[in-house]
C-alpha cells in the first residue's frame, strides 16, 4: 500500500551537510559570504535529497515565485497548441509554469462558467504566482495582485491586456472561399454565443455574404459550441434537410471534422457533395480524410507573445503593445470544391 513520504525540509539539508539553516538558505538564495567548498557540499546534499524549496516559502521570503500561471477551463486542441508556444517562449527566461485547469467542470452550466478566472486567480493569487494567463476568460474585470495577461477574451479588448486573432477577417476569408467556388447555399456552424471570437467569426461569415449579394438562410445558421458533439448534432441536422447547403463553414476544426464525420456517416463525399472550411489550423487538421481547409490562426504565437507580454509586465517593463491582434490567413486543402466537383 502506498504511504505519502515526508517531505525533505530545509533543516534535513543543513543536518545532512553539517551546517546551519542559514547558511543553506545562503547558498539556496545565491548570497555572498559562503565559502566555495562549503556551497558545493550543501549542493551535493540537496542534489542527493531531492530538496525544493516550498513556492509560498519563496514567495513570502523574496515576494516573487518566478513561476507564471496559466488558467483554462479545460485541455482541448485549441488551449493544448496555445500551451506549446507558452512553453517555448518560456525556455530559457529563468521562469517556470503551473497550468491550472477544472477539466471542462465549469463548462457544464452557463451559470457557473461565468467568471470562473476569477475563482481560479483567488486559488494562485498572492503566493503561487508572480502572474498569470488567462484563455478564452468570460470576464477580464479581474482583482488580481500580479499582472494578467487575457487570450482570446470573452468581451474583446479591454484595460488588461489582451492577445487575440484577427477573427472577422478570417471569417470572412472562409465564406469567400466558398463563394469563389461558386457556392450559395452556405451553412454557419457557430462557436459559442458567448465568445468574442464566435461573434467575430459569424460577422466576418455575413460581411462575406452581403458583399458578394449572397443571401443569408438564417435556417443554415446553427451552434456548434467549438464542441465535437454538439456541431454533430447541429451537422446532423443541417444535412438531413432536403435542402441541405452545399458547404458549410464551421467556426473551429472541432466542429468542421465533426462535420465531416457525419457527412461520411450519411453517404455525402467530401468535398464532392458538401464543402467544409474550419478554423484555427490545429494538427488534426491535416490528419483527417480529407484534410481540411481552414482559417490559420497562429495559436502558438499567441501564446508566446502572452508569455512575453506578461513577464514585461512582471517586471515593471512597458509591453510592446498591450492589445495584439495577430493575422490570420486560407489554408487550402482537400476539403473544399465547386458544388457537385
Amino acid at each position: 500500500m502506498w504511504q505519502p513520504s515526508t517531505r525533505v525540509t530545509i533543516r534535513d539539508v543543513a543536518e545532512r551537510a553539517g551546517v546551519s539553516v542559514a547558511t543553506v538558505s545562503k547558498v539556496i538564495n545565491r548570497r555572498y559570504g559562503v565559502a566555495a567548498a562549503t556551497v558545493r557540499r550543501v549542493q551535493d546534499v540537496i542534489d542527493e535529497l531531492g530538496y525544493e524549496a516550498s513556492l509560498v516559502a519563496q514567495s513570502l521570503r523574496n515576494h516573487r515565485t518566478n513561476v507564471i500561471g496559466v488558467l483554462v477551463t479545460d485541455l482541448e486542441p485549441f488551449s493544448t497548441e496555445l500551451l506549446k508556444g507558452i512553453a517555448a517562449a518560456i525556455r530559457n527566461t529563468g521562469y517556470e509554469l503551473v497550468i491550472y485547469s477544472a477539466g471542462g467542470r465549469v463548462s457544464d452550466r452557463m451559470s457557473e462558467h461565468v467568471g470562473w478566472e476569477r475563482r481560479y486567480l483567488s486559488r494562485l493569487n498572492g503566493t503561487l504566482v508572480d502572474g498569470a494567463i488567462l484563455v478564452t476568460p468570460t470576464v477580464v474585470e479581474v482583482q488580481s495582485d500580479a499582472p494578467v495577461v487575457a487570450v482570446d477574451p470573452h468581451t474583446g479588448s479591454h484595460d488588461v491586456p489582451t492577445i487575440d486573432s484577427e477573427n472577422l477577417h478570417g471569417g470572412a476569408l472562409a465564406t469567400e472561399h466558398l463563394i469563389a467556388l461558386g457556392h450559395r447555399r452556405i451553412a454557419l456552424l457557430g462557436g459559442r454565443p458567448d465568445l468574442e471570437s464566435a461573434k467575430l467569426r459569424e460577422q466576418g461569415f455575413r460581411r462575406a455574404m452581403a458583399a458578394a449579394g449572397v443571401p443569408v438562410d438564417e435556417g443554415l445558421i446553427l451552434v456548434g459550441g467549438y464542441v465535437a458533439q454538439v456541431s454533430a448534432d447541429a451537422a446532423r441536422a443541417l444535412l438531413d434537410r432536403p435542402d441541405r447547403p452545399t458547404a458549410v463553414f464551421a467556426a473551429n476544426d472541432v466542429s468542421a471534422i465533426a462535420t465531416i464525420s457525419v457527412a461520411r456517416e450519411l453517404g455525402l463525399r467530401v468535398p464532392q457533395d458538401l464543402s467544409v472550411v474550419g478554423f484555427d489550423n490545429i494538427p488534426e487538421s491535416v490528419l483527417c480524410t480529407p484534410r481540411l481547409t481552414t482559417v490559420n490562426q497562429p495559436i502558438q504565437t499567441m501564446g508566446e507573445r502572452a508569455v512575453r507580454t506578461l513577464i514585461q509586465l512582471i517586471r515593471n517593463e512597458e509591453p510592446e503593445s498591450t492589445h495584439v491582434s495577430l493575422a490570420t490567413d486560407l489554408v487550402v486543402r482537400e476539403s473544399t470544391a465547386a458544388p457537385g466537383g
